[in-house]
């Protein structure tokens, strides 16, 4: 597989096997989050708690703790596969292995933790390694945690044309920007809602679809509010670096997508507001 080992992936099984790779997820919500002023109440303790028990490979955990890890470990294995239609065809041919493995590892080991916070809670459903169901009879309020679903280029439209139409005129940098400005907006969003985060839905929908236009070269500028969200969840730049040397995954093409997410984060803190886009 060019650029990326598949062995480290393969020992891969246990919940102490993903707990930096909880972590990781855990810390960049929560610095996505203070970045905004969004008040983190006890994540980060859920989130120490979460780890700590993910490395003993516990799994009877508070409620809390179980709904963090299970909708962070969901979210990445729901990640890879939407991320991969935005990229050109030899990026998805080199990834397209590993990201269906580390999806069905993490699926699985995300289901423990969902199924056990339904059970402490009172929620009901089960989450499987491909899709998740909810019962509608919820005793204490609380939603299942299900697995997310993330926009592809098809599903995403500016002036009623799906961003599909316009890929073939980014380049491979360009795509990549366009892909992680939508999902990652996508990501923190579900995943921040289930750790009981108040996310403002409104500056979230507005970041949305500015920075689908704006990094696809069809906008010229992004507004401050949405500037300052993207510059945030941007910093996910240091989540692929943490995974990559963690895991000694080796992989060439997730040292150029930090290095993308590094650059782009630094250009949007310091881009006037009529500054545009990397490609221009």
């Amino acid at each position: 597989m060019p650029g990326m080992t598949l062995r480290p992936l393969l020992s891969l099984r246990a919940p102490a096997d993903f707990a930096d790779w909880f972590r990781a997820g855990g810390e960049y919500t929560i610095r996505v989050a203070r970045s905004l002023d969004i008040d983190t109440g006890g994540l980060s303790a859920d989130v120490e708690a979460g780890v700590a028990a993910m490395r003993a490979d516990e799994t009877d955990v508070e409620p809390a703790v179980a709904r963090v890890v299970a909708a962070t470990l969901l979210g990445d294995a729901a990640f890879g596969h939407p991320f991969l239609q935005w990229t050109p065809r030899w990026y998805r041919a080199a990834m397209t292995l590993p990201i269906e493995l580390a999806d069905r590892r993490l699926s699985r080991v995300a289901a423990v933790y969902a199924e056990r916070a339904r059970r402490r809670d009172g929620t009901s459903g089960r989450v499987t390694d491909d899709t998740a169901t909810e019962d509608d009879s919820q005793s204490n309020g609380s939603s299942p945690v299900d697995r997310p679903t993330f926009s592809t280029p098809s599903s995403v439209r500016v002036d009623g044309r799906p961003l599909s139409a316009h890929l073939s005129e980014l380049g491979f940098a360009e795509r990549f920007l366009l892909a992680d400005a939508v999902l990652h907006v996508e990501w923190f969003c579900d995943v921040a809602r289930a750790c009981g985060l108040s996310v403002p839905e409104s500056s979230f929908e507005r970041t949305l679809t500015e920075s689908a236009s704006y990094y696809a070269g069809l906008r010229a500028s992004l507004s401050p509010e949405t500037r300052r969200i993207q510059r945030a969840l941007f910093g996910d730049d240091a989540w692929v670096r943490d995974v990559n040397t963690t895991y000694r995954l080796n992989s060439t093409l997730l040292s150029v997508w930090e290095g993308i997410l590094r650059r782009e984060r630094r250009r949007l803190a310091r881009v006037s507001e009529s500054d545009s886009p990397l490609r221009r």
